[in-house]
């Protein structure tokens, strides 16, 4: 019975050791072998690559926990703030990012590190196109630069079959974040009335 409550707490001690974010001197002190990589995808679309105190900055830099954070007391906020126990980022802009890609499937939503990655999605009316978004929540407070977008376009080829990389028109992006941005302000502004 001894073994087993050792084995438990052993355990135990090893899962929560394990819960708190990455220092953001992980890299320090050697040669980084993906730093090319992460240097071409600067946006840090690849999971393996993402690094959650570039899109945490509400941390001031602390190396926080994932306990710490789900019961945290909502102190860090600052003006602007709304984000609340249990999530990491400016809620406003979550929920309003959440409703701006409403429209399309999602393949993970984190609100802890604020990022949203959408599946791939064919408009009704252009069956051989696609798009794919990501959206990055980059602190807890409600700012004109909080949130960054990336957009992804693919068209079908007509004689294989297989989708290949289209350009993106360069405004979407911003047109993107700026309809974000319109959506956290209207859900801010019905809250401050109620």
């Amino acid at each position: 019975m001894s073994v087993r409550i050792a084995f438990l707490c052993l355990s135990a001690g090893l899962l929560l050791s394990g819960c708190g974010l990455f220092s953001g001197d992980r890299y320090a002190g050697g040669t980084d072998p993906d730093a090319q990589r992460r240097a071409e995808d600067p946006y840090h679309t690849d999971p393996k690559y993402m690094n959650p105190d570039e899109y945490n900055r509400n941390m001031d830099g602390k190396n926080t926990s994932i306990i710490s954070m789900l019961f945290s007391n909502n102190e860090t906020a600052g003006a602007g703030g709304g984000g609340g126990p249990g999530i990491g980022v400016n809620s406003y802009l979550w929920h309003a990012s959440l409703d701006t890609v409403s429209f399309m499937p999602l393949a993970s939503a984190d609100p802890f590190g604020g990022v949203i990655i959408t599946d791939w999605y064919s408009p009704p009316n252009a069956p051989n196109e696609r798009f794919k978004v990501n959206v990055f929540i980059l602190g807890r407070e409600l700012r004109a630069d909080g949130v960054k977008t990336s957009v992804f376009r693919q068209k079908r080829d007509d004689k294989t079959g297989a989708w290949v990389d289209a350009q993106v028109d360069q405004n979407t992006p911003g047109d993107l974040e700026n309809a974000i941005l319109s959506r956290a302000r209207q859900m801010r502004l019905s809250t401050a009335q109620k």
